[in-house]
């Protein structure tokens, strides 16, 4: 059920663009309220300078186009909440780097913050007002928050997830209360969903036996029939809403063994533009369907089975063998791109904490020199205790490190823009190789269902001659 909201973020009264940005940005990475950190992801920015490189690209902007932004909009902030117990914090995370990315298709740089301070898992999405290229600012257009809404909605829906209907502002003006009109159609949908989610059937009879076990009547013939408790006739399920019709539920029982359905934990998450799509099943579509669906699917079927086989003719690929072989050896160069990135993070966060040591202890060193000489006197540690706290762990991160000489600043921050940089080209690599295995695992999977739809037909055409005979 995700309610999403955008949220333009201004300038505080009081405080320049620095102080106001790092306000937004340091809340909503709060170690308290993302598990230390951990649930905190960017894109196409570090989230520990996430500040900084939103400053930056207003600065460049500047300079490219001559324009102020003393009174624009400095970021955008978008707030994504879950379902109690419907998904975990990793998976949410996830979701709202996708839902930032599909909203702002890549053109800006974002943070996505996880907060599970709270019964609901919610995320905080900041996303910068001006490009990754520094030549435009984010349009908040007409309407944005409702196109959010339903990009948010598309995304939950293909991860199994539940969804709300805002309901329409009139609707939430009413100051007097009237009895809500009981929709019938609605519980039996509830009821479907609660039968699946309990009893997971693996079939659509297995479904039909569940559901009159919950206490439903069932009128079987030409089309199945329902009727519960508070209903005084029969409801067909193809009646239904979208979803819900005998064909769908048939449509995602038969075709998809429930045993193979991935959980929750294990489920990938779609891409936002698929080059193709998986082969849809017929023949269970066709139990219901008439000549023009047929029609339709074979067409749909052969454009997608036409744009596997132009993947495979760019990529010479001839064999099944030499398809697995392109996946396994993508997915070894992903995972070492992977461990490289993780590495780069690893050194980024070290030089960001030797940078706040040395500068720590330059700072209190003259204090430490007059605790020395006071000979650690108790009373001179009472009055300087921070600083010299300051001090101590920065001589003792120095040991940790084994520094032979500490380093200046100046290489310090020269070291970590290139180490940023070289992370940043990392980031852009590993999106490439992701989306690569994404289109030969997809072409893997469309070959294997053909192979599979002719066996079966086979088959079938085997048993046909065997009863005429």
């Amino acid at each position: 059920m995700a309610a999403t909201r955008l949220i333009p973020l201004h300038v505080n009264k009081g405080k320049t663009i620095a102080q106001s940005l790092g306000d937004r940005t340091n809340y909503a990475s709060n170690p308290e309220k993302t598990e230390k950190g951990e649930l905190v992801s960017g894109y196409m920015c570090d989230p520990m300078t996430v500040d900084e490189e939103f400053l930056l690209s207003k600065r460049q902007y500047q300079q490219i186009t001559g324009r102020e932004s003393r009174h624009d909009v400095i970021a955008y902030q978008i707030r994504q909440s879950f379902k109690p117990g419907e998904i975990t914090p990793e998976d949410a995370n996830a979701l709202g780097r996708e839902l930032a990315l599909r909203f702002t298709k890549g053109k800006y740089a974002f943070i996505v913050a996880t907060h599970t301070d709270r019964a609901h898992i919610h995320n905080h999405i900041i996303f910068n007002s001006t490009s990754l290229d520094a030549t435009r600012k984010f349009k908040n257009f007409w309407l944005s928050s409702i196109a959010l809404q339903r990009i948010s909605d598309l995304i939950c829906l293909e991860h199994g997830l539940s969804v709300i209907k805002p309901k329409p502002y009139r609707d939430r003006q009413k100051r007097t209360e009237y009895p809500k009109r009981e929709n019938l159609r609605d519980e039996i949908c509830r009821d479907i969903d609660a039968v699946l989610q309990s009893a997971r059937p693996n079939s659509f009879e297995e479904f039909i036996q569940d559901l009159e076990k919950s206490g439903y009547e069932i009128k079987r013939g030409r089309q199945i029939a329902v009727k519960g408790k508070q209903q005084k006739r029969f409801i067909r399920l193809s009646s239904l809403r979208e979803g819900y019709t005998e064909a769908d539920l048939r449509t995602y029982l038969e075709s998809n063994d429930a045993r193979k359905r991935p959980s929750a934990k294990t489920r990938t998450h779609a891409p936002a533009d698929r080059p193709f799509n998986l082969i849809i099943d017929i023949q269970t579509k066709l139990q219901s369907k008439g000549a023009g669906y047929r029609r339709w699917a074979t067409v749909y079927n052969l454009k997608q089975m036409s744009k596997t086989l132009l993947f495979l003719r760019d990529h010479r690929i001839e064999s099944l063998d030499q398809l697995e072989m392109m996946v396994h050896t993508r997915t070894e160069k992903r995972n070492e791109i992977l461990s490289q990135i993780q590495k780069a993070e690893k050194r980024l966060t070290e030089i960001s904490a030797l940078r706040t040591h040395i500068i720590n202890y330059s700072k209190t060193r003259s204090v430490y020199e007059a605790y020395r000489k006071a000979g650690y006197s108790k009373k001179f540690l009472e009055e300087h205790r921070e600083e010299i706290t300051l001090h101590k762990a920065a001589k003792q991160a120095f040991d940790t490190l084994e520094l032979q000489k500490i380093p200046r600043i100046s290489e310090l921050s020269k070291e970590y823009a290139e180490v940023l940089a070289e992370k940043k080209q990392l980031y852009h690599e590993y999106r490439k190789v992701k989306d690569e295995i994404q289109e030969l695992l997809i072409a893997q999977k469309n070959v294997a269902s053909l192979y599979d739809a002719e066996r079966k037909e086979e088959m079938q055409r085997q048993r046909q001659q065997e009863q005429s005979h």
